[in-house]
């Protein structure tokens, strides 16, 4: 993914590389009113070396360097370079941040010792394209590799291009763990075969507000799908964004995979949604209006915020403007605040340290000065 002519960033995390929205907040493509992005997954394992779990700590650093070696080899677009983070020697807020953008899990962030002691030292590694932040790929987390694609809107086939071209490239100089009948073998049975795990970032707030979510999630639920919280696997919803997924692979092929979710069970959660938004509008309009003035005000004249808080109150901004209960605020304001208030981007935006109740005040600040306190 690196070429000689585009050199590593000597220090990535000042260089500035994070001050614009990262790719799923851009806020354009299909659908983006309800699906503010989509993401395409594949885990894959080197031959020969133990899972990352099992794995000692020479075998996890053989991994990482092998790794690391191939992707920054790789040829890349003119326009774009590869940012390297060797995690096991970054800052805690650089990690935090890292997660905040959505380019790897929480999981990969803490780390863990070897031997299951805990611990944020085992060697392990992430490689972002920048500018757009559209590809990363986390070494060395649950699998050897989980490599994403990420593109604004709903637009799963192109993210599965990308991501297949990417994993050709990465195999082009590395042997994956593959089983004739198995397919990919990976750390958890229910990514066994392609490795492939397809999901969108979708905004819900008319189904919540309807008091019809529980039943699109179960639904979901009953199609084989996972319905996770703002940074997925096991963490809650923030302000009505849910990351809807696949949750087995083995049998199904890439394109059955795609089938589903892209022209079957996608589309109609879309639906859903919008019709939840048109009936409030038509049966419930001063309730509606209601709320999200309220949520207005409060972001506009609030001197402390919590980011949960936060996250709820820009969740009905954005219904409002997408409705048209809400004029003069712009849709790409909101999508940088919500980066923004986040504890990790908060500090960075201030370069400084911040105890909680400092957090508060300037979450509370920032979020007056961009949307104008009255």
């Amino acid at each position: 993914m690196q070429a000689s002519d585009h050199p590593e960033p000597s220090d990535p995390m000042k260089s500035g590389a994070f001050e614009r929205n990262t790719e799923w907040l851009r806020g354009d493509g299909d659908a983006c009113d309800v699906v503010m992005s989509s993401r395409v997954r594949l885990a894959r394992n080197l031959a020969g070396f133990p899972f990352t779990s099992q794995a000692s700590e020479i075998d996890q650093h053989q991994v990482l360097e092998a790794c690391k070696s191939r992707i920054l080899s790789m040829p890349i677009e003119d326009e774009s370079q590869v940012m390297w983070v060797d995690l096991h020697d970054s800052k805690r807020d650089d990690r935090l941040l890292l997660v905040e953008r959505q380019l790897m899990s929480r999981q990969h962030a803490k780390g863990k010792r070897s031997d299951g002691s805990g611990g944020t030292d085992s060697p392990r590694g992430l490689a972002v394209l920048l500018p757009d932040e559209r590809m990363s790929v986390m070494v060395n987390e649950e699998d050897h590799l989980r490599m994403q694609v990420v593109r604004s809107g709903f637009a799963l086939e192109s993210c599965l291009h990308e991501i297949n071209t990417l994993d050709d490239a990465i195999e082009e100089g590395i042997d994956y763990a593959y089983d004739a009948r198995f397919g990919y073998l990976t750390a958890c049975p229910t990514n066994v075969g392609t490795g492939l795990r397809l999901s969108v970032m979708m905004h819900l707030p008319g189904l919540a507000l309807s008091g019809e979510l529980e039943k699109v999630r179960n639904a979901a639920c009953d199609m084989g799908l996972a319905v996770r919280g703002f940074y997925g696997e096991g963490s809650e919803s923030a302000g009505d964004f849910y990351q809807v997924s696949n949750q087995t692979t083995l049998g199904k092929s890439d394109e059955m995979l795609l089938r589903e979710m892209e022209t079957e069970i996608i589309p109609r959660v879309i639906g859903y949604e919008r019709h939840a938004r048109s009936k409030m509008l038509k049966e419930q309009d001063t309730v509606l209006r209601d709320r999200v003035h309220r949520a207005v005000g409060t972001l506009r004249h609030a001197r402390l915020m919590k980011v949960d808080e936060a996250m709820e109150l820009l969740s009905l901004a954005r219904l409002g403007v997408l409705t048209g209960v809400v004029e003069g605020i712009d849709l790409g304001v909101i999508h940088t605040l919500m980066l923004q208030v986040q504890p990790a981007h908060l500090q960075k935006t201030l370069g400084l340290e911040l105890t909680q109740q400092q957090r508060r005040s300037a979450r509370a600040e920032i979020i007056r000065g961009r949307l104008g306190n009255g």
